[in-house]
């Protein structure tokens, strides 16, 4: 390492792959428990010799070699650690100092120092305790992807073929030519990686993507018991919840649910874009939803939660990543936790290519929020989507109070509506025109005879838009 990589280390300070370590004759202990932590992390560098503020103080040149042997002893040692994670030395001559640099990469299976669990978090090495935590650490040591596990005894049977043709219109209207018209049921199970060979054990079968895509809700609960989508809106009751949705379906309905369940529960904004109406809101929803279901480790315990309240968004999901702490658009690096899932979500319209979600999240964000997103990988991965209040009052600004004298019809008024907010209701167009609300919804189901608008949301709370 050259000085100046050096001196930025002590710029920058201890993180996630950095500790100072000040050190006499021997090693402290919480040494041992940092090798522990980088190891089962993403790897790190101990710096022997440097105070915790960065100021180097150096190890006694002398001493160097017994620190060396000392910590080859102990970190080989079957009663310190039950496997040893690899390492290396690095002698740093700085200001007439040595400072004894330890590098540890992150390694394949998970680490023990004296019967404890250590893992890294920000710059603390913490002791792992709790059955979630150590069932996250051994997924993310895991060198398979728990979508593509084979089960000998899911059968075909146990999909269902009407999502199968569902997936199939939903390909060739986003692409007309898609591959998937012409193929067979089978042939596109295969195509996407739903129905594998284990190159390991020979056998072969369907896949745990293929049952949480397109099984059956019995399959899915079988083969991924703790799997559930828990959607909570707490707005008014703080202590419990306004609204509640527990989803364990297929992927391709669960989407669908908590995508309105969002919209549902969430203010619209307009915004013009090429001079089009989009809603800012249903991009970022889009985006929340495919994230919180494509990258997802599903062998895990924990259950996934999407919670709406006065001030934010949140999402949080059970993940298996190396990395750990916030993204952002200069340090981001794609990577799928599920392949298969994630393709697949792209081919029906549901995802976009990799990376591109956070851009969007991004750019919707503020524009709706006037803020910025946070998403916090690590073995939790975490979303935070701020909710600018009376979003819905700030939209109807260009529109409500509506001048009268502009309103001579009720076609006026559900043009001042759309023109204002994207969308209209049959009773604010009741209320602008000074007809009844029947009088109205037989304007628009008329414009939606015509083609010109589509209906969105139930009965009771239904919006129509320009198609």
């Amino acid at each position: 390492m050259n000085t100046r990589d050096f001196e930025n280390h002590l710029r920058d300070g201890e993180g996630l792959t950095v500790e100072f370590k000040r050190c006499g004759n021997q090693p402290e202990k919480d040494t041992f428990e940092t090798i522990c932590s980088f190891a089962n992390r993403q790897g790190g560098v101990i710096f022997l010799g440097v105070e915790d503020d960065g100021q180097v103080t150096g190890v006694l040149e002398h001493a160097v070699s017994d620190i060396e042997r000392n910590i080859v002893n102990i970190v080989s040692n079957p009663d310190c650690f039950n496997v040893a994670p690899t390492f290396e030395f690095e002698e740093i001559f700085y200001e007439e100092k040595t400072v004894l640099r330890v590098w540890i990469p992150m390694g394949p299976t998970v680490y023990r120092y004296k019967g404890r669990i250590y893992d890294r978090i920000a710059d603390v090495d913490v002791r792992v305790t709790s059955d979630t935590q150590i069932s996250a650490l051994y997924l993310r040591k895991s060198a398979q992807y728990s979508e593509r596990k084979v089960y000998k005894y899911f059968e075909r049977e146990d999909i269902r073929t009407d999502l199968i043709d569902r997936a199939r219109k939903m390909a060739l209207a986003r692409t007309p030519k898609h591959p998937w018209g012409e193929m067979s049921d089978n042939e596109l199970l295969r195509s996407s990686s739903l129905y594998l060979r284990d190159r390991e054990t020979g056998e072969e079968g369907y896949t745990l993507a293929a049952a949480l895509l397109l099984g059956t809700d019995e399959v899915i609960a079988d083969l991924c018991p703790s799997y559930v989508t828990d959607a909570i809106v707490r707005k008014e009751n703080l202590d419990r919840y306004d609204d509640r949705l527990l989803v364990k379906t297929n992927l391709i309905e669960a989407y669908d649910l908590l995508f309105y369940f969002a919209q549902k529960n969430l203010p619209d904004r307009f915004h013009l874009e090429n001079g089009h109406s989009v809603s800012a809101r249903d991009i970022i929803i889009r985006e929340v939803v495919s994230n919180l279901l494509a990258h997802r480790e599903y062998l895990s315990l924990y259950p996934a939660k999407l919670v709406i309240d006065n001030d934010t968004l949140r999402t949080e999901n059970a993940s298996r990543s190396i990395f750990e702490g916030r993204l952002t658009l200069n340090d981001f690096n794609p990577m799928p936790k599920n392949p298969v899932i994630a393709d697949f979500f792209a081919q029906i319209g549901r995802a976009d290519k990799l990376g591109s979600g956070m851009h969007n999240l991004v750019k919707y964000t503020e524009i709706y929020a006037d803020g910025s997103p946070e998403l916090v990988e690590g073995d939790f991965f975490k979303t935070s989507i701020p909710i600018r209040k009376n979003v819905l009052a700030e939209a109807k600004i260009s529109l409500m109070p509506y001048d009268p004298n502009t309103i001579h019809s009720i076609a006026d008024a559900i043009e001042a509506m759309l023109n204002g907010l994207g969308y209209a209701t049959p009773a604010e167009i009741a209320k602008m025109s000074g007809l009844s609300s029947k009088t109205a919804k037989r304007h628009l189901a008329a414009m939606m005879e015509q083609g010109i608008l589509v209906a969105e949301g139930t009965t009771r709370d239904r919006k129509y838009r320009r198609k």
